[in-house]
């Protein structure tokens, strides 16, 4: 699989595919349908299946803190793609420029010199260009004029309810990790590497793996059991944050993970937290021995937790 970052790093040779265009986050099940639609056609044109996507998301780039919450950084998006059959992913970087671009410089520069798309693959809700003024009818058109056919991806619903990143995003604020699990057809994960942090955690006798969340907005926040992989290829279990860690006046969003019974460091390992309940809200406490004993109590949910659903 290819990664192009940026329109400037298009090439002859990129020339030819079909292509779908969005967001992608969490590559959900409503995507994952997309891409196989997109690589079966890609086969039977004898071409590469390429998704295009923006970095920030646009949401991002116009509303910043307050946009919706992401699911997957791109590292990880890129990943899943490639493992779902995509070839290329090319991404562009949302920015003023790149918004300015008309509808009919969008489909020039992008769809038919930079990548000769053949075939496209759009929601029938899709809009671009400056002041949102393209979308799924003016694509059909300038598809009958340069020779690449378009068609609308079609939804699909779990249970009465439309597969969505919202759809998701709501069963994970909700808790609900069963449902977010249904709906993106694999269990919600975080990634990333483990950096140094304060080695608080360490000093109220409860070491954690810290890994920065990369994201804008965060779809968790709270206590919960997880279990973690990419540790000397076994499956740990443990009890993580998901905050800014109020009590000692932290600053930036994280996931501090306390692994049970292990002490070795693993700094620098990259590892995914799979979360599977959630036990309570982050909250600030009167000094660290208040935080010390709730966390003790945290270990003890979460351990419990575990032993429930091993006896189950």
């Amino acid at each position: 699989m290819e990664l192009i970052r940026g329109i400037h790093n298009l090439r002859p040779r990129h020339r030819g595919c079909v292509a779908t265009i969005g967001n992608f986050d969490g590559v959900h099940r409503g995507h994952q349908r997309i891409v196989a639609d997109l690589a079966a056609r890609a086969r039977v044109l004898g071409v590469p299946a390429v998704v295009m996507l923006f970095e920030p998301q646009p949401q991002e780039f116009f509303a910043g803190p307050k946009a919706p919450a992401r699911l997957m950084r791109l590292r990880d998006k890129v990943a899943a793609l490639a493992r779902l059959g995509v070839d290329r992913v090319f991404c562009i970087q949302f920015n003023d420029r790149f918004r300015s671009l008309t509808a009919a410089e969008f489909v020039e520069r992008l769809l038919v010199d930079g990548l000769g798309v053949r075939h496209l693959v759009v929601g029938d809700d899709f809009r671009f260009g400056v002041g949102r003024s393209g979308d799924f009818a003016f694509l059909q058109q300038a598809g009958q004029a340069n020779g690449f056919t378009v068609q609308d991806t079609a939804s699909i619903a779990l249970d009465g309810e439309r597969v969505s990143s919202t759809a998701v995003r709501d069963a994970l604020a909700a808790g609900n990790f069963a449902r977010a699990g249904e709906l993106l057809g694999h269990p919600y994960e975080i990634a990333g590497r483990v950096r140094y942090g304060d080695a608080r955690g360490r000093e109220l006798g409860f070491p954690t793996a810290n890994v920065a969340l990369q994201r804008l907005c965060s779809p968790l926040s709270g206590v919960y059991a997880v279990e973690v992989r990419g540790i000397n290829g076994d499956v740990y279990t443990g009890v993580a944050n998901v905050g800014r860690r109020p009590t000692v006046n932290g600053l930036d969003e994280r996931i501090e993970v306390h692994v049970f019974d292990f002490m070795e460091r693993i700094y620098g390992h990259y590892i995914s937290v799979r979360f599977l309940a959630r036990l309570r809200d982050e909250m600030r406490f009167d000094g660290l021995d208040a935080l010390k004993a709730q966390i003790a109590r945290d270990v003890a949910a979460a351990r419990g937790f575990f032993a429930e659903r091993q006896s189950a």
